[in-house]
């Protein structure tokens, strides 16, 4: 509630309307819930917008010297657009009522004045400027929000690997197509010691900031730990461990982490509740890697996680994603699913990392049809073409 009044301006060249203002409306003026101030014509009125930026509501007569109401409504839209007027008038005629709401009158009341109905009006019109009020407060804050998730996201791309390491003839490429909010989703591709190659791909709860912070400290853990020569399965157990400690926020991530060995074709990998990866060749249908049974990490500290080894050939590509892929929707909100992540594999089996992961967003894109895209869109494709 609003501890000032509002401030009125009462525009008339009527000089006993002053008082008939004053007496009717005393209680209300000794309450400070109105404050009223006095013009004897538009020029006068201008010239009091100037000195009192707190005036709020005009009430106008129509026919005064210098400057008539109607002229005074039109100044109005230039020097204070957000001033509401109400005309006080005895010509209550159709021709200026329509004349001063096409000029930007809020309301009309008529001449004799009917005090019950004036406040009536007034009140009604401290009720829209208290909504205007509220939209423009409300405005500023979702435009700071805005900008805070605009930095975020910028700094959540900005940490996304967009050159990938190669070992040997083996190969990855990722992209993301980010959703407006901020997401939680981040991939990782990088070198470890013995000619392999690291792939991540991850998803973390929720959206906004919270989100992209803890997918900073999730994609740093996961990292850290694999350039200690840990596994997949122990690299997982120990980042849980931490993650799980002071979750205050009760958030998690689900995370898929890959080794591929460029010698030999080896892709040993760990899933913690994530997507399972694809395998693409040329002449079979894609099918997806066994499981590995382990849960989102942080949501239980203290378990382990198993891992899995399968031995690729040349020409083999293990394709990774997040939900946003498989959960996209379309105009009549079905979903795109796995089935249909299949057959668009199926028809690039063999194509390089990026044009396999070109292909899949534009499928998702045709087949959304224009609807909202309400997840990030993140794929991740590994390619080994035999040892170096």
């Amino acid at each position: 509630m609003r501890d000032d009044p509002t401030t009125i301006l009462v525009v008339d060249d009527e000089p006993d309307l002053e008082v008939l203002i004053r007496q009717r409306f005393r209680r209300r003026i000794r309450k400070k819930e109105l404050s009223f101030l006095f013009a004897r014509d538009g020029v006068q009125a201008l010239e009091a917008l100037d000195r009192h930026e707190e005036i709020e509501l005009i009430m106008t007569d129509i026919n005064m010297p210098r400057m008539d109401g109607l002229t005074l409504l039109n100044e109005l839209k230039q020097v204070k657009p957000r001033v509401r007027a109400v005309v006080v008038s005895a010509y209550g005629d159709m021709r200026n009522i329509r004349t001063a709401m096409n000029r930007g009158a809020f309301d009309f009341v008529t001449k004799p004045i009917d005090f019950r109905d004036l406040e009536l009006t007034i009140d009604k019109t401290m009720a829209h400027l208290a909504a205007m009020r509220d939209a423009l407060r409300h405005r500023a804050q979702l435009l700071a929000i805005h900008e805070e998730l605009r930095v975020a996201r910028k700094m959540q791309m900005s940490i996304l690997p967009q050159r990938f390491p190669e070992a040997g003839a083996s190969t990855a490429h990722a992209v993301m197509t980010p959703a407006r909010d901020v997401g939680g989703d981040f991939y990782d591709v990088f070198h470890l010691p013995g000619n392999r190659l690291g792939v991540v791909m991850a998803d973390v709860s929720g959206k906004g900031v919270p989100a992209a912070l803890f997918m900073m400290v999730s994609r740093t853990l996961v990292k850290g730990h694999a350039v200690s020569a840990l596994s997949p399965g122990d690299t997982l157990t120990r980042i849980n461990r931490m993650l799980g400690e002071e979750n205050e926020q009760s958030m998690f991530v689900t995370l898929l982490f890959g080794i591929l060995e460029a010698e030999t074709g080896a892709f040993t990998y760990a899933n913690a509740g994530h997507c399972p990866p694809i395998r693409v060749r040329v002449g079979a249908e894609p099918t997806e890697l066994p499981t590995t049974g382990g849960i989102a990490l942080g949501v239980a500290p203290d378990i382990s996680y198993d891992e899995t080894r399968v031995d690729l050939e040349p020409g083999d590509r293990i394709f990774l994603y997040t939900d946003g892929v498989s959960e996209a929707e379309d105009l009549d909100r079905n979903l795109f699913e796995e089935r249909r992540l299949v057959e668009a594999l199926a028809g690039v089996a063999g194509r390089s990392p990026e044009e396999i992961n070109n292909a899949v967003v534009e499928r998702v894109r045709a087949f959304s049809g224009g609807a909202d895209q309400s997840d990030d869109i993140t794929c991740l494709t590994l390619a080994y073409e035999g040892p170096p």
